[in-house]
């Protein structure tokens, strides 16, 4: 699942799950959204992602590159080594800021529900 929310100058996307060919579908309206709200930051969080394979890593990709070319930029923040990796061997890494001093919230275990 990908949510996206937005503030003046930035466009956060979360994402949930797998980022992989199963999921391609709803791309390119994402894409097309995230485009047209031509905020100059592009967040992307990863911290909830589970797997991301060549078809996901093009997705982010392609959100980079468009930003790019209207001078915006575009941080991954809660991306492990294995995106990083597989953004890598894309040759692609160069894309994105990589927000480092963010820590993603614990989720709990399936069926526990945090106290209020």
């Amino acid at each position: 699942m990908i949510e996206i929310a937005t503030s003046p100058a930035t466009t956060t996307l979360v994402i949930s799950g797998d980022l992989d060919l199963a999921e391609r579908d709803q791309f390119p309206e994402i894409a097309a959204r995230v485009v047209g709200l031509r905020r100059q930051l592009l967040v992307i969080d990863m911290c909830r992602v589970t797997f991301m394979d060549s078809t996901g890593a093009a997705f982010l990709i392609s959100l980079a590159d468009s930003g790019r070319k209207r001078g915006g930029a575009t941080v991954l923040r809660g991306c492990d080594d294995r995106d990083l990796f597989v953004l890598e061997v894309c040759g692609a890494l160069e894309l994105f800021r990589i927000d480092t001093d963010h820590h993603c919230a614990p989720t709990p275990p399936a069926g526990v529900h945090p106290e209020a």
